[in-house]
């Protein structure tokens, strides 16, 4: 089984109920740097005052920010100020009970940070910086935002993807629930293939997808697709295994993500996916070349013709990345 069926023709015939599709298919689902700077646009409002500035024994950061030409560029902002909020606090202010505050102040439930996990280290102090925000499913009053970060504390460096769930409200989204990724323990041992993938320079993997390659539960088929398109292409990887909804959202397929048998791509050649400026032939490029790459199942913001039936789809919840899903 490809894609979830009817993403357009659903929306079509519902009326416009659906945004977009659900979520990614299933079978038959160290110093910030340039290029992972935040996309900022003033026109998108109540974007806050974005995480505390850290000591000088930390990173400095910066707020992220959604580009005006996403699909709903207010979902990803709610869902990111929570993140930011909960993951980066200045010395003294650290601990749960200062966490609840921060997020009461931002108008969500404190409770929230209940369910935070390794967003919540214990530390005198931490600083967090968004590297990218992407649909893991949008629906009319529905979505689920991956918030993918990298975190400082004092004498350690990391990160995590968190899962963010949130409900329409007025006057703005409301943050319903938080899933950090759980990538799990390193394995003592790696195959070739996966030590190729961590050593390429041309794909930059975030904390919680670096983490999952190490763990050693990622399929060979990933790990040869990742190597064989880093040939052509630099590429920044947002989710692999874990971070991931377990189900393609909005329904009960299981997901390729939560199985090491996809993985999605933000930004290609230093180009983020979501920008309109961003090349629609080097978008076109990159799906066709993962489809030769052994995927059946690619997905992103263009409709592509060709391959097999299936193989190449495009959503609303594609519009920001790419999705390479594989059988096995």
């Amino acid at each position: 089984m490809g894609q979830p069926l009817g993403r357009r023709a659903l929306l079509a015939g519902t009326g416009g109920l659906l945004l977009g599709a659900a979520g990614c298919s299933a079978a038959p689902s160290a110093p910030v740097s340039a290029s992972v700077a935040p996309s900022v646009s003033p026109s998108v409002s109540g974007a806050g005052s974005g995480p505390p500035s850290p000591s000088p024994s930390l990173p400095a950061t910066t707020p992220w920010r959604p580009d005006r030409n996403d699909v709903d560029p207010a979902v990803k902002l709610r869902a990111v100020q929570v993140v930011e909020a909960i993951g980066a606090w200045a010395p003294g202010r650290g601990g749960a009970a200062a966490a609840k505050k921060r997020v009461a102040a931002l108008g969500a439930a404190p409770s929230l940070v209940d369910q935070a996990g390794a967003l919540l280290p214990d530390a005198p102090e931490a600083a967090l910086q968004v590297i990218d925000a992407q649909y893991g499913g949008i629906l009319a009053d529905s979505a689920s935002v991956l918030v993918v970060c990298r975190q400082w504390t004092p004498g350690h460096a990391g990160g995590t993807t968190v899962d963010v769930r949130l409900s329409r409200a007025r006057p703005r989204w409301d943050v319903t629930a938080l899933h950090p990724a759980r990538p799990g323990a390193a394995a003592a041992s790696l195959p070739d293939a996966a030590r190729r993938v961590l050593a390429e320079s041309r794909i930059r993997l975030p904390p919680a997808a670096e983490a999952d390659i190490r763990g050693g539960k990622v399929r060979p088929s990933v790990l040869h697709a990742l190597s064989r398109l880093a040939g052509t292409y630099r590429m920044y990887v947002s989710v692999v295994r874990s971070g991931h909804p377990l189900d393609v959202f909005g329904t009960s397929r299981p997901s390729d993500h939560p199985r090491g048998r996809a993985f999605d791509v933000w930004q290609i050649d230093g180009h983020r996916v979501v920008d309109p400026a961003t090349s629609r032939r080097l978008v076109e490029s990159f799906m066709r070349d993962a489809a030769a790459a052994g995927s059946y199942n690619v997905g992103g913001p263009v409709r592509l013709s060709g391959g097999e039936p299936g193989q190449f789809f495009t959503d609303d919840t594609h519009h920001d990345h790419v999705h390479v899903g594989f059988t096995a």
